[in-house]
């Protein structure tokens, strides 16, 4: 099994635990990825881009967990921006269970938004890119 190293895009205020349960995920014996990068902190500026582009670069997909307050996370919406304009292949996954979940501004609206299921996860990174 082929082994894809993924960014991982998240709301660093409210979703951190969903980066969590994440790497936990990617810690599997069985898993198809590993979290080789992720979310920049910190104000959104030429270095903050510059380090989230280089970081995206290193990648070979992009996972952007989406939370109750995605479409509120500059950064999140800055990671997506950037990983369209690199062509990086990536995919958002629905965080929360509960409640509406809301996918990053630039992210287009007919971006399907898949549930999060190990059985689901491990399919999308293995679609061929």
């Amino acid at each position: 099994m082929t082994t894809k190293s993924v960014f991982i895009s998240f709301d660093y205020d409210n979703d951190k635990d969903l980066r969590g349960d994440l790497v936990a995920q990617a810690e599997r014996s069985d898993s198809p990825f590993s979290i080789k990068d992720e979310s920049v902190y910190g104000r959104i500026n030429e270095k903050w881009r510059d380090e989230v582009r280089s970081r995206i670069r290193r990648c070979d997909l992009v996972i952007v967990i989406c939370g109750h307050r995605t479409h509120k996370a500059s950064g999140v919406a800055g990671e997506v921006a950037i990983t369209r304009e690199e062509k990086k292949p990536y995919f958002l996954l629905k965080g929360r269970r509960q409640g509406q979940c809301s996918r990053p501004n630039t992210a287009p609206k007919k971006k399907v938004m898949h549930p999060w299921t190990w059985p689901t996860l491990k399919e999308l990174i293995a679609r061929p890119r």
